[in-house]
């Protein structure tokens, strides 16, 4: 099975760009960021008709996310506990046998600003709401847009980058607290040298200067990591599209061998 997460930028906006993966990619299940629409307007008709039923928690103008999939899914969690302040972020769905998460990590927007502070309790709070309600030895896959690069290797200009916003120790201390609970970064893990991104700027050509970060992830239970097949982020889908602008996220997907054979 194929599993993949996109922060797709506004989902009115991109969603022939969405469809057109879906149909040329099939994979089976994915969690969406940055939906930029409430519940009442997300497209269920239209993904549907394409094979994929969705759990879906939204926002107005901002945030929002979304669980695809082509079998049969439960919510059983909308929203980060004690976060709701600070939008659509989360949604976790029990889906083949797996527990799903994709979430949206607020981004900070600079040191000096009071969502940086913000950013880092958010982070606590789902640290504190993954060892109440997960088991990192269970199936899990934690994915999303996570609004930081966990090593100089993740940015292109790491070095000059250290202690800025998405680039400083508090804010990798977070994502190595989840490591730490039992989490693997699935690309990290099959490409430990490998430099690749997953984020480019709209501005100043940043896509094909090769200037970008790595801050979207699938982070899996240690238990899955032997049923990796494959991960890649998908690159390709950067790139415009017969007149269709991408997001500035490109996809990450990530094949297991799933489900166990019985």
């Amino acid at each position: 099975m194929q599993f993949a997460t996109w922060n797709i930028n506004g989902l009115r906006a991109r969603l022939d760009f969405l469809l057109a993966w879906l149909k040329e990619r099939s994979p089976d299940v994915v969690g969406l960021q940055e939906l930029k629409l409430t519940d009442e307007q997300f497209p269920h008709a239209e993904l549907e008709a394409a094979g994929y039923s969705a759990l879906v928690h939204g926002q107005k103008s901002w945030n929002g996310v979304a669980v695809l999939s082509r079998e049969p899914a439960r919510a059983t969690q909308v929203g980060l506990p004690g976060q709701a302040d600070f939008g659509a972020r989360l949604i976790t769905a029990e889906v083949a046998g797996l527990s799903f998460t994709t979430l949206y990590c607020p981004n900070g927007k600079s040191l000096e600003h009071d969502d940086y502070r913000r950013k880092l309790a958010w982070y606590d709070d789902l640290d504190v709401h993954l060892r109440a309600k997960h088991r990192p030895e269970s199936p899990t896959i934690l994915c999303g847009d996570f609004n930081i690069c966990p090593a100089a290797i993740d940015s292109w200009n790491g070095e000059a980058f250290a202690g800025q916003i998405f680039h400083t120790e508090e804010e990798r201390s977070r994502i190595a607290r989840l490591l730490d609970w039992g989490l693997v970064d699935v690309y990290r893990a099959r490409n430990p040298e490998t430099q690749a991104f997953s984020w480019w700027d709209y501005r100043g050509g940043a896509f094909h200067r090769k200037q970008g970060l790595r801050i979207d992830f699938v982070l899996a239970g240690a238990s899955l990591m032997e049923r990796v097949r494959s991960v890649e982020i998908d690159r390709e889908w950067r790139k415009k599209k017969d007149g269709l602008t991408a997001s500035d996220h490109a996809p990450v997907v990530v094949e297991l061998d799933w489900p166990p054979s019985s």
